[in-house]
């Protein structure tokens, strides 16, 4: 836990030897703008791409949920908040909890979400529902005093998008660009090896089947080994036909993950079978992988059916 100075206000995490722990390895991003410009939307991305994510935040709780990330076995390193104007009096306390986290040396990013008068009005009459400041007033003398109270806020926000005119797709490619990058590089790749003898899988984007290439389960020597062993990667590796079809299929992919990332899908699943999912799949899986990751793009990799042999 954090300590506490005389002011009640918590101080750097330490270490067991008094040794004060990296605070600027850790990061908190406040998603925050106006009511109906896409807070929820930018949550749900933000969230996809890897950070906790908690909504509707009273700004002093900011303080305690930090502690939590820099404890001792925490695997927690990217809080993303939604903090506005729901949290009511609450909100008036985030500028010195802002400075609170400055004075710790944890790095912050504010993300600002804005939208038109006339937009936001489009959009409640659409969903039916109050603005949280209307009181029993107009919505537009709602949606006024709010912009008031974030101007401040919002001057100092990192980044700022507009979502007049974006759907929740270009929203979503508009972040992915302000937090990530653009392009390919947005895309996250698991590509796992499966036998077809088991059943061909559900959930991949895209299924390649390898069972033309030579077998080494005839091997003798390699029969009780498997794809992640050298001496299997190397036999269905320097196949001839193994190296065009991963020439050709890593070009093809590539041009698919770069349409993706156009249309704002950011995971793909690629699933490559052999006849028992032992050998070929599995070498040419981490082959993939290799080549991917070449191209600057997030890999994991996994093998669907390796525990089968084991239990054998």
């Amino acid at each position: 836990m954090n300590d506490v100075n005389d002011t009640g206000k918590a101080v750097s995490p330490t270490t067991k030897n008094n040794e004060p722990k990296p605070a600027s390895q850790f990061e908190v991003m406040l998603i925050t703008g106006m009511s109906g410009a896409g807070r929820s939307h930018a949550a749900d991305c933000v969230e996809d791409m890897g950070w906790y994510v908690v909504d509707n935040l009273p700004p002093k709780l900011l303080i305690p949920l930090v502690d939590m990330m820099t404890s001792s076995g925490s695997k927690v390193h990217k809080l993303a908040a939604v903090i506005d104007v729901r949290s009511r009096s609450y909100f008036d306390d985030l500028s010195a909890v802002l400075s609170h986290l400055d004075d710790l040396g944890v790095r912050t990013h504010i993300l600002f979400l804005d939208a038109s008068d006339k937009v936001l009005v489009q959009r409640y009459e659409s969903v039916r529902r109050p603005h949280p400041l209307q009181h029993g007033n107009r919505l537009i003398d709602g949606i006024r005093e709010e912009r008031e109270l974030l101007e401040n806020l919002k001057e100092r926000a990192d980044t700022v998008i507009d979502t007049s005119a974006l759907s929740i797709h270009q929203l979503s490619t508009k972040l992915y660009e302000a937090l990530l990058g653009s392009g390919a590089k947005t895309v996250s790749v698991h590509i796992f090896s499966f036998g077809f003898k088991y059943g061909i899988p559900l959930d991949a984007d895209f299924v390649a089947d390898v069972r033309f290439l030579p077998n080494p389960y005839w091997v003798p020597s390699l029969r009780e080994l498997n794809g992640n062993d050298q001496a299997v990667s190397d036999y269905v590796l320097c196949d001839e036909r193994a190296k065009e079809f991963i020439d050709a299929y890593e070009k093809a992919i590539m041009v698919a993950i770069k349409g993706y990332a156009q249309e704002d899908k950011h995971y793909v699943t690629i699933a490559v079978g052999c006849t028992g999912g032992q050998h070929r799949s599995v070498a040419i899986s981490n082959e993939l992988a290799k080549r991917f990751r070449a191209h600057g793009l997030s890999v994991t990799v996994s093998a669907r059916e390796l525990h089968r042999h084991e239990r054998q």
